[in-house]
């Protein structure tokens, strides 16, 4: 389905819930938005499947919990004849917290968490981010997404990986929009000899545990939501907690981590830019970096300081990423040598170790 998106043209949007109260609230809040024209609703992914050929969406938000045939499911079945830019929406519980993770994976460019209670200013923030994302979704290449067989996680030669001496080196990713798949993409090709690995990816709390967890579970290397002061040691990769940004620091024995809150950096906390920026202190000519799909210009930054203190970097190139905000600004500002498709980021990150 072409996008029918023009420079004018307002994004055409449809909402998917099974309850006629969170259509009626959706519609009037995302209508408040003059980018933003809802043209219609659906209750469950039936319905939708019958309306979508007729309405034509450029954007989709679908409850995470549907009758019938569950958003995962629906995801599956719709994206290979209509991919359209889907964000989930979704009350916070670890259940939904994975079938949120799955919709990701399944095609989901991004997911909106929905406000508890009755709190007014939560119910506002919510919102915004929910036309803000739908914006950014509006933009996204869902259809170029690259869907790697089994044996492309087998790319690396790891013979010759294991005689890489990577005692001291850093790998230090950056990902946003679209990040949650890239980046199980490329760790799950990365070897078990594989030396300290610094993520930052835009995502709350809760959620960040629960894509480590995931990670880990699929990788050859152990990866775990970074706590303050954890030790950033070889064939381990820590993911920055939701809320709270993550610096590299270096001591005697080697790499760890300083976990914080703070104010947003560069629009996000984590942030990119200050993962790197510490990497680029302490880790020098010892790291290389990866900036991955995503909205914004978050690790650019940072990714240029890697660069001068003598870091060698690449970004994800336009055609595989969702939102190829990130990698853009990471090579146009110097930061990133070259552009790379996601199935070849590992090993691009390993021939420059």
């Amino acid at each position: 389905m072409q996008s029918t998106i023009t420079k004018n043209s307002p994004i055409r949007v449809l909402v998917i819930d099974d309850s006629s109260l969170a259509q009626k609230v959706l519609t009037k809040e995302l209508s408040k938005d003059t980018r933003i024209q809802v043209v219609g609703t659906a209750s469950d992914a039936f319905e939708a499947s019958d309306i979508i050929p007729k309405l034509r969406p450029d954007v989709l938000t679908l409850d995470v919990n549907m009758p019938r045939l569950g958003g995962v499911e629906f995801l599956q079945q719709l994206m290979p004849q209509y991919p359209i830019p889907t964000i989930m929406v979704s009350s916070f519980t670890q259940r939904n917290g994975q079938i949120t993770l799955d919709a990701l994976s399944a095609g989901a460019v991004d997911f909106v968490t929905k406000p508890k209670g009755n709190d007014p200013e939560e119910f506002k923030q919510r919102m915004n981010e929910l036309r803000s994302k739908i914006c950014v979704a509006s933009k996204a290449q869902v259809g170029k997404r690259i869907t790697l067989k089994p044996s492309s996680a087998s790319n690396l030669n790891t013979t010759k990986s294991e005689k890489k001496n990577t005692a001291n080196k850093l790998i230090a990713i950056g990902a946003s929009t679209g990040g949650t798949t890239a980046i199980t993409t490329v760790l799950k090709a990365i070897p078990a000899a594989s030396p300290a690995i610094a993520i930052v990816q835009h995502m709350p709390a809760n959620f960040t545990t629960m894509f480590a967890e995931r990670l880990n579970n699929q990788c050859q290397i152990e990866v775990k939501e970074a706590a303050n002061g954890d030790r950033l040691t070889a064939s381990r990769a820590l993911v920055a907690p939701g809320g709270k940004h993550m610096e590299v620091c270096k001591d005697s024995r080697g790499y760890w981590v300083k976990v914080s809150a703070g104010p947003p950096v560069s629009g996000h906390c984590p942030s990119v830019d200050v993962m790197m920026n510490s990497v680029a202190k302490v880790a020098g000519r010892q790291a290389v970096g990866a900036m991955l799909t995503g909205m914004g210009s978050d690790g650019a930054e940072g990714m240029l300081a890697m660069r001068k203190a003598g870091a060698r970097c690449i970004a994800q190139d336009e055609k595989t990423s969702v939102v190829f905000g990130m990698p853009r600004e990471a090579y146009r500002r110097g930061g990133a040598e070259k552009l790379v498709p996601i199935d070849k980021i590992a090993s691009g990150l390993w021939s420059l170790l």
